[in-house]
């Protein structure tokens, strides 16, 4: 039932790509929502979950949070160093608007692992009880447009290839039906669950607040890019009011 399900999340992850692709000619646009489904995802649905099973909390500090700065950091971190080699090999010029195709791979690569993990939580809910996996599975199908959509757009936003970006969107679309299948074979542990989703809320916030949103704002500091922005923010809320 879990990985019937998760076909549902496959086909939403390509419909919000499908949407990213059609709206080229407003970027500005594209982006602003984008930033603003990743500040959603990240605040009222990643955070919140991890912070509950990510276990005991660490001198003081929920080990989920430390983990999120974690996460932040390590994202700044890597752009840093890809940025750095990059200019070092004579491939840009190291001005903040260079974009490093590696940066938009790895995190779309990211986005791939949280649709994994969506697939693992939709299978682990169905493990529980037919109730709990059709509200966990309400709250993955909505949201999976949210992360096919994020896929596409950090892909192709770092200078990477149409092709590339097709092929991580396409993964992201598999992913959810591969870790729901593979609940089939094993259950993940709760805190572990938790410390990921702690981890990848950071990075995701990092690329959001330092990638994308500058970036929706640089050249078209409009109003009806901060409405996308907050219409983002809206869409994940009321998709998380809906599941619980």
């Amino acid at each position: 039932m879990a990985v019937f399900v998760a076909l549902g999340a496959f086909l939403m992850t390509l419909v919000g790509g499908w949407v990213a692709q059609r709206v080229t000619d407003r970027r500005h646009l594209v982006l602003g929502l984008a930033g603003g489904l990743m500040l959603g995802v990240v605040g009222l649905d990643l955070l919140p979950e991890a912070i509950e099973a990510a276990g005991e909390p660490v001198f003081g500090v929920p080990m989920a949070l430390l983990l999120f700065v974690g996460g932040f950091l390590v994202a700044h971190l890597v752009e840093r160093l890809l940025s750095a080699r990059q200019v070092a090999h004579g491939a840009g010029g190291g001005h903040h608007g260079d974009r490093v195709p590696q940066v938009g791979l790895t995190a779309a690569a990211a986005m791939v692992g949280h649709s994994l993990m969506d697939g693992i939580a939709l299978g682990a809910a169905f493990q529980v009880s037919g109730s709990m996996g059709v509200a966990v599975a309400l709250a993955v199908i909505s949201h999976d447009f949210a992360d096919g959509f994020n896929t596409y757009t950090l892909t192709s936003l770092y200078g990477n290839a149409r092709r590339k970006a097709l092929v991580m969107l396409f993964a992201a679309a598999v992913a959810p039906v591969v870790g729901a299948a593979t609940t089939l074979l094993f259950t993940l542990p709760e805190e572990l669950l938790g410390g990921y989703l702690g981890f990848f809320g950071g990075a995701l916030l990092y690329l959001a607040a330092a990638e994308i949103l500058p970036e929706a704002h640089h050249s078209h500091p409009a109003r009806s890019t901060l409405l996308c922005t907050i219409g983002g923010v809206g869409f994940i809320w009321l998709v998380v009011g809906i599941a619980e």
